[in-house]
């Protein structure tokens, strides 16, 4: 005698594997969008950049720029060194270099100037957004020297910091308070 198949015996191996399959196909599905989120492979991918300090060609002159303000980075979120300085070139254009960066890379990085106090440790990781800014563009290279070009209509007054700001995480990678320096020296 042959046991029909729609018996209690039969549904549940067939129940378990649609089961397994859809649980299966949720977690790849899962997988692939935290991958694309949080993009691990930046973390092992470096970009270097080596730009040269802007200056200003006359037909017979070429000057340098005066420096307006510098600063030392700090980490933050990862470990982090290098210099920042704000130019005035002679044309008048303002330009914010950062110097020998060293940081890790990372999705959406951004060079931001900032009106937030540069704070040491995790209390100074989100900082940067709860005030006034001017986003100076994508992070050119996480290792090596660039310039930002700083729009001319830009207001820098009270912005005394500069955060290398990861606008996919709200969370400052590096930070660099900004020093007035003597411009007549």
């Amino acid at each position: 005698m042959n046991t029909p198949k729609n018996t209690p015996d039969a549904r549940p191996p067939l129940l378990r594997r649609r089961v397994v399959r859809v649980v299966a196909l949720a977690a790849a599905v899962l997988f692939v969008a935290a991958a694309l989120v949080f993009e691990p492979w930046n973390l092992v991918i470096d970009k270097q950049v080596d730009e040269a300090v802007p200056t200003v060609s006359a037909p017979a002159v070429a000057t340098g720029p005066t420096v307006l303000a510098r600063g030392t980075l700090i980490s933050h979120e990862h470990e982090s060194s290098g210099t920042v300085a704000l130019l005035r070139l002679a044309d008048g254009t303002r330009v914010l270099r950062v110097a020998d960066l060293q940081t890790s890379n990372g999705p959406d990085l951004h060079v931001w100037l900032t009106d937030a106090p540069v704070i040491a440790g995790t209390d100074g990781w989100t900082v940067f957004d709860d005030g006034r800014y001017v986003d100076l563009g994508e992070l050119k290279g996480n290792i090596g020297s660039s310039n930002y070009p700083v729009p001319a209509d830009a207001d820098l007054t009270g912005l005394s910091s500069v955060s290398i700001w990861c606008a996919r995480f709200h969370v400052s990678f590096a930070a660099a308070e900004l020093h007035p320096t003597d411009p007549t020296a």
